[in-house]
């Protein structure tokens, strides 16, 4: 489980897995969770096609039968209301995952598609990105699919990647997720990092940066992997010569955060309903320049002129879209780096 703030590598990173595993001739199920639909509804089409394609790839075996039994079982009982857009041709079989129980129909259906796998000397791999969206009784639910798969010892595993609110939420949906996966945290890179995320790809290219171009990245980027890539994209773009200096760096951080401000940071504070972008524009002007936080509730509360329990629905809300999450108790913080900045530029005190 990859775990972190957006633009640090996490959808790369998994992205990557998926490659190596298509290479290595596993069978991979990859999804990315919506905010407004639920698992179920994600996962059978995701599935239906993985089992599919292995039926077409190599000779059909009654596992697999049994697997697309079990889609249409699992479908049945939750046609009518989890928003279902796959048409299931199979018949189902009594008794397997159609029982209506979310936890108990996963189960079998997991089970079903590791047996499957098994049968055809591979493995599946659920790829899910975005899993914070996932509600907590639907991961629950998976979690404990894979874990009774796993004490089967069926060839079937999951590699997710979600915002820093991912590790609590499974902990909560499962106590032995912990002890059932690995959490992998992802963050900024540090300075010998950052330096040769630029240095590297310029001097392939012929090209070299100086030594206080590289610091004056580092210190508008904070090592985001995301923002490097646009630091490093638009200081190409504008010099004119090698080596890139710090009046390249300085041009490239107008056209830098000009883009970001439009289409990155944008895309996000325009889903926001104004309640939300005053709750987080005050979290944005507390703690001086840096504003990035975490900062404790209460703050933000006293900021806006209000008791905490009146925005703390407004706050649960920003956690639920993913624009926030709570580092530790009673602190909140941006899951976008560099966003405090961005509301101080975008809304006026």
């Amino acid at each position: 489980m990859f775990y972190g703030l957006r633009g640090v590598g996490k959808t790369v990173l998994l992205t990557t897995i998926r490659n190596h595993a298509e290479a290595e001739g596993l069978v991979v199920v990859a999804m990315e969770a919506p905010e407004n639909r639920s698992l179920p509804a994600m996962l059978v089409p995701a599935l239906r096609a993985a089992l599919l394609k292995m039926d077409r790839i190599k000779q059909v075996g009654t596992k697999i039968r049994c697997a697309l039994s079990a889609l249409a079982g699992f479908v049945k009982p939750r046609v009518s209301y989890e928003g279902f857009e796959v048409a299931l041709d199979f018949e189902v079989e009594p008794g397997l995952a159609d029982s209506g129980d979310l936890e108990s129909d996963l189960a079998d259906l997991i089970r079903a598609a590791g047996e499957a796998a098994q049968e055809h000397g591979t493995a599946f791999v659920l790829a899910i990105d975005e899993l914070q969206y996932v509600p907590e009784e639907e991961l629950a639910a998976l979690i404990s699919a894979l874990h009774r798969a796993n004490q089967l010892q069926l060839p079937i595993t999951l590699v997710g990647a979600g915002l820093p609110q991912l590790l609590g939420q499974m902990g909560r949906a499962k106590s032995y997720a912990e002890r059932l996966f690995a959490f992998v945290p992802l963050g900024p890179l540090d300075r010998a990092g950052s330096d040769d995320a630029i240095r590297v790809p310029l001097q392939a290219e012929g090209a070299d940066i100086t030594e206080g171009a590289l610091a004056a990245i580092f210190a508008a980027t904070q090592g985001y992997p995301y923002f490097l890539q646009e630091w490093g994209k638009h200081s190409w773009d504008l010099a004119d010569e090698s080596p890139i200096d710090e009046s390249d760096v300085d041009n490239a951080g107008v056209a830098a955060l000009a883009e970001l401000d439009a289409s990155f940071f944008r895309v996000r504070f325009d889903r926001l309903s104004p309640a939300e972008k005053r709750y987080m524009r005050a979290m944005a002007g507390l703690g001086g320049k840096a504003g990035e936080g975490p900062h404790r509730s209460g703050d933000i509360a006293e900021a806006l002129g209000v008791k905490v329990n009146t925005v703390a629905p407004t706050r649960n809300s920003l956690i639920r879209k993913g624009m926030l999450y709570s580092p530790a108790h009673g602190d909140t913080a941006f899951t976008v780096p560099l966003f405090g900045a961005f509301m101080r530029r975008a809304m006026k005190a």
